[in-house]
């Protein structure tokens, strides 16, 4: 509240100094008579003005800033700086040619070359900042996307899964996301495809990326990394994360086993999901709902709030209802956690 207060004032006190000078140079080209109420009218005005816009010419715009500087990748804030700084340089000569233009274009003229300028080299080095960063500091930046140490990769099972999208929010992940280009191009092909499940797939990885893209705590990007000894997806991303020493994001589980094999780490997030269950012991006591009868006869099937699929035997006769189950044994899959139980003699409907 001391910050804003200030920058009130301050920013007033600049609007009040605008208002009177305003009014000495109306005095001065003779529009209005001399009167010094008229001047401190304007003067007051001015101070109401920038006491009430304060905040919005000053830090709300910094904060936006800083909001997206912090949410900007080092290397695309770093191509920018330095394609700012190389326009810059640029422009110099042709803004000393510029100013013997005649009058008035002699001194508007190079500033807007140095503008334009500017501008550009920051468009050329942000664009083709993978290229850039290659060619000046090869082993700072390997491949568009920096020590695999530092990034991780997803593909296109965890995109469309969604759940990256809460994960990315807890601070889980400490590292940069990073989408190939390629993964990208494949989203986009099923987001096209003509059977309507497959579609709905695709154009929700899409939204999902974009919503990353804004709101994630950790960076996103987008990389054009080229994979030219396969055409597969899936061998392509084993590929590049072997490339980068990076971890490899999945739900995929052949693509987990595949990757694995060729010594690629991966970080599976139905893995995390299975860790993070609660754990129950033989004999212990769990309320579940039976919603539907299991395959082996007079069995019932109901799920726990995180998924967990409890098989009750002889609980067929109790499907809708919700009752007391004493588990008897827990078996873990590769698909996830399976709890077996049996009814107790007191069930509540």
């Amino acid at each position: 509240m001391r910050l804003e207060l200030t920058v009130r004032i301050v920013v007033g006190l600049l609007f009040a100094f605008l208002g009177w000078q305003i009014g000495n140079a109306l005095v001065e080209l003779g529009q209005v008579p001399v009167e010094p109420r008229l001047l401190f009218g304007l003067a007051a005005a001015g101070m109401g003005l920038g006491l009430l816009l304060a905040p919005w010419l000053t830090i709300k715009p910094l904060f936006s800033l800083w909001r997206f500087l912090k949410r900007l990748p080092a290397r695309r804030l770093l191509a920018a700086v330095l394609g700012l700084a190389l326009g810059l340089a640029v422009s110099l000569p042709l803004a000393y040619a510029l100013s013997f233009l005649p009058s008035p274009l002699g001194a508007v003229t190079p500033l807007l070359g140095s503008l334009a300028l500017g501008f550009l080299g920051v468009l050329i080095f942000v664009v083709r900042e993978d290229d850039i960063a290659g060619l000046i500091l090869p082993r700072f930046f390997r491949e568009g996307a920096g020590s695999g140490e530092r990034a991780v990769i997803l593909d296109t099972s965890i995109i469309i899964d969604g759940r990256i999208k809460d994960i990315s929010q807890t601070g889980f992940i400490e590292r940069s996301m990073l989408v190939p280009r390629f993964v990208l191009e494949e989203l986009q092909h099923i987001a096209d495809s003509p059977d309507t499940l497959r579609r709905n797939r695709g154009r929700r990885g899409l939204e999902i990326l974009s919503w990353l893209q804004r709101e994630s705590k950790v960076p996103l990007r987008i990389i054009d990394a080229e994979v030219s000894e396969t055409r597969e997806v899936d061998a392509k991303l084993v590929t590049l994360a072997r490339r980068l020493r990076a971890p490899i994001l999945t739900n995929d589980y052949n693509l987990n086993r595949v990757a694995e094999l060729q010594g690629v780490r991966v970080l599976n997030i139905n893995e995390l999901a299975n860790a993070v269950k609660t754990v129950f012991l033989p004999g212990e006591s769990m309320r579940v709902e039976v919603i539907q009868e299991g395959k082996e006869v007079g069995q019932g099937v109901g799920y726990l709030d995180d998924g967990t699929m409890v098989v009750v035997e002889n609980g067929k006769r109790y499907i809708g209802s919700r009752i007391e189950v004493v588990v008897t044994r827990v078996l873990q899959t590769v698909a996830g956690r399976m709890i077996f139980a049996q009814p107790e003699d007191r069930r509540e409907r």
